[in-house]
């Protein structure tokens, strides 16, 4: 089976050693693409050590290495719990989330990740979803798509962005990449690029669902580590990084009611490793500019 090449893994030493690897250990990465962490994982690993490997999208199926000690699920990792039950894991040493998308999916034209192509208006990590970005242009009312692309993309107009596309769209089509961009050109502020770009992040988290599954993941973690096991995130939005902080403080999504008088401390199964995110360093960031807006927490299982 050809390998894809899907791009040069951030903070890979970090996050590696971070997660404290042990031979013999089970470990989980969630977000397989191109296998760069997993193959510094598997390294470390004897014979007797396990990786279970996640990833939604059906091409990083091509990069698996045959080795018995590898379990690939061709499955987003909001399902984590259930396909470890299924393939008889009772707990992991470790696990790593590498979230965003990789340089792969945004170079294949077809996709719609990337402003660069022509291309219908799709952004599906899971091409078995039905929901596309097209979809969300077409259906998605004003006031829920200024929301979306306000706080999912950081929009400066974002009211204004909403309010054109469901003028626009009673006429127009906005089906793929370049008809949904001439019908907003004449609300871009600043660098076209970087607005569209922007926009396409906040389109592209609303189709995967990415914070609503890395809520999912997270919740699932503190039965799934064993004591002392270790979580590594490395994540490349606020919201994101946000998320990861606040449920390794608290262990959960939920609110804590606290009592008035004598306040209420939630007992988290976290001890917190980064008190405060790792970043990428400054030769890293020169080499590949991804690494820039990256995050790296790490908690361990008490």
């Amino acid at each position: 089976m050809e390998q894809v090449i899907y791009h040069v893994p951030v903070m890979l030493d970090e996050a590696i050693e971070g997660l404290k690897i042990i031979p013999s250990g089970v470990y989980v990465d969630c977000t397989f693409g191109g296998g760069g962490h997993s193959r510094v994982i598997l390294g470390k690993l004897n014979e007797h050590g396990k990786l279970i490997v996640f990833d939604q999208d059906q091409e990083a199926r091509k990069n698996v290495p045959e080795d018995s000690r590898v379990t690939f699920v061709a499955h987003n990792f909001r399902h984590l719990n259930r396909f470890l039950r299924f393939h008889k894991i009772a707990g992991a040493n470790g696990i790593l989330a590498d979230l965003g998308v990789s340089s792969h999916q945004f170079d294949q034209p077809d996709r719609g990740f990337s402003t660069r192509f022509d291309a219908p208006l799709d952004m599906r990590m899971d091409q078995r979803q039905e929901l596309k970005a097209a979809n969300i242009i077409k259906t998605y009312s004003e006031e829920k798509l200024h929301k979306l692309f306000e706080e999912f993309g950081e929009v400066t107009n974002a009211k204004t962005l909403a309010r054109t596309i469901v003028q626009q769209r009673r006429s127009i089509s906005m089906e793929t990449v370049n008809e949904f961009r001439n019908a907003l050109h004449g609300t871009v502020k600043g660098n076209p690029n970087k607005y569209f770009a922007q926009v396409f992040q906040a389109l592209r988290i609303e189709v995967n669902d990415e914070f609503g599954a890395l809520k999912e993941m997270l919740e699932q973690v503190p039965a799934i580590l064993l004591p002392g096991g270790r979580i590594a995130v490395i994540t490349f939005h606020s919201i994101e990084d946000r998320i990861v902080k606040n449920f390794f403080r608290s262990g959960s999504f939920n609110e804590i009611e606290t009592d008035k008088v004598y306040g209420t401390k939630h007992e988290t199964p976290f001890n917190i490793i980064t008190k405060k995110p790792i970043t990428a360093s400054k030769e890293e960031i020169k080499n590949n500019s991804r690494s820039r807006s990256a995050k790296l927490r790490i908690a361990e299982k008490k």
